[in-house]
């Protein structure tokens, strides 16, 4: 059972999403939060697993609530819900730890398969917003770099969510050779940071979440 806490300020639009999701057997909404602050004290007192947060709320923002829930429970998902598609923010979302990003107006089944998605550490966007318009710049060298098997399966255990203690286990390898490949990795795509380096390999094609 999936365990999901819906935070927006508006009364209607929680009340609205815990409708929908009641429908679903693998999805339980355990709470409900009207602003970041609210959300960051329900989470503090009640287990979950998705957060699913409005960017736009009173006082403390999703996105800086994110932060500050990711920052301490690593292991909680967040689906970010918005009516707005600006490129800067759907970026500053995801790089505040959020796993998913949905449209208010497409949301419904696409919410459920959001939820789904994230749960499995597999990052989601809304259809209605197009991947490379609104996420991704231009590979700044024009040919995307060639990457060795290792260093493919590396970054596609990356995307997954792995740790690099568990990637270590997984290809059996040692520690420190996953962060050398990380490293390497970020500086054949000319990236700072990791969801950076994610956003640039699936615009690249040199992974697929969906898999």
């Amino acid at each position: 059972m999936i365990r999901v806490v819906i935070a927006d300020d508006h009364h209607l639009i929680r009340q609205g999403l815990r409708d929908l999701l009641s429908k679903e057997t693998d999805i339980q909404v355990v709470a409900e939060a009207t602003d970041g602050r609210d959300v960051i004290d329900v989470v503090n007192r009640i287990r979950a697993d998705v957060i699913v947060m409005d960017v736009e709320m009173p006082g403390i923002g999703g996105i800086e609530a994110t932060k500050r829930i990711r920052a301490s429970f690593s292991d909680i998902q967040v689906v970010m819900m918005s009516m707005h598609s600006d490129p800067d923010l759907i970026r500053k979302a995801l790089d505040s730890g959020a796993r998913g990003y949905v449209l208010k107006k497409s949301a419904g089944e696409e919410l459920v398969k959001a939820i789904r998605t994230v749960c499995r550490g597999v990052t989601y966007q809304s259809r209605a917003m197009d991947h490379a318009d609104y996420l991704y710049g231009e590979y700044p060298h024009g040919t995307p770099p060639r990457l060795t098997p290792r260093e493919r399966e590396v970054l596609r255990l990356i995307a997954s969510g792995l740790s690099n203690p568990q990637i270590a286990e997984t290809m059996r390898i040692s520690i420190k050779t996953v962060q050398n490949h990380r490293i390497n990795l970020m500086a054949k795509l000319n990236t700072h940071s990791l969801p950076e380096l994610i956003r640039t390999a699936i615009k690249l094609g040199l992974i697929n979440l969906e898999e």
